[in-house]
């Protein structure tokens, strides 16, 4: 074996010995995702980019293997359900309308409104329903930094990330939050809980984790649209 095949052999072979920890973060990912999206897709897209790394991968730069491939292996798992491209201008703008009418029905009702009701309310079928929730389950998924650009066009977005640190301003909105709204934030998004694991933490419903989420989102998104 030459000395090129020998280097690319013991590259796969530091692939190989961290599939397990691919194959357990595709799986934390899966759970809070809807099920249409498949498990074995998550751990194909982290496998393909751990093997480019692994092949890049140059020791004496890089301490540990896995610190160095983490977040970017863990990055093309977001950037494959982020080319699912099912959050158009117009998708996004009925999610937004659904989250308000799931959220009044919170209030008023103390539990989720059902499909149909949705539907009724707002004089649209049943699966453009489903088509919206299941493309909200992905969305909510995404870091928070993607949520700036709910409403806003891509040059729009572009400009705020030139004229401003995205991620310090981020942080200066999360730090007005409430003590509770701060921890679901910090669990969902830097521990990656779902929400059951989350209702678990702090005794309170799914339901009402999910309308805590959704308005701190809804702050973000208002903030940058002042600024």
């Amino acid at each position: 074996m030459g000395y090129e095949s020998e280097l690319k052999y013991q590259k796969d072979q530091l692939a190989i010995e961290y599939l397990p920890a691919v194959k357990s973060m595709a799986f934390r990912l899966k759970e809070r995702l809807p099920s249409f999206i498949e498990y074995s897709d998550l751990v194909s897209i982290g496998t393909e980019e751990l093997v480019k790394l692994a092949r890049r991968y140059d020791e004496t730069q890089n301490d540990s293997f896995w610190g160095y491939a983490k977040k970017r292996v863990y990055g093309s798992m977001l950037d494959y359900l982020r080319s699912l491209d099912i959050m158009s201008r117009n998708g996004r703008k009925l999610v937004k309308n659904i989250d308000h009418l799931v959220d009044n029905y919170i209030t008023k009702h103390n539990s989720e409104p059902s499909n149909q009701y949705i539907a009724k309310e707002l004089d649209i079928s049943i699966e453009k329903v489903r088509e919206a929730r299941r493309a909200s389950e992905i969305y909510t998924v995404l870091p928070i930094t993607d949520h700036v650009d709910f409403e806003d066009t891509e040059n729009d977005l572009m400009e705020k990330l030139e004229s401003a640190d995205l991620i310090d301003k981020i942080k200066d909105i999360l730090a007005t939050l409430t003590e509770r709204e701060q921890l679901v934030i910090q669990l969902y998004y830097f521990e990656e809980l779902n929400l059951k694991e989350i209702s678990a933490i702090l005794k309170i419903t799914e339901s009402r984790i999910s309308q805590i989420h959704k308005a701190v989102l809804k702050q973000v998104r208002a903030k940058f649209k002042e600024d």
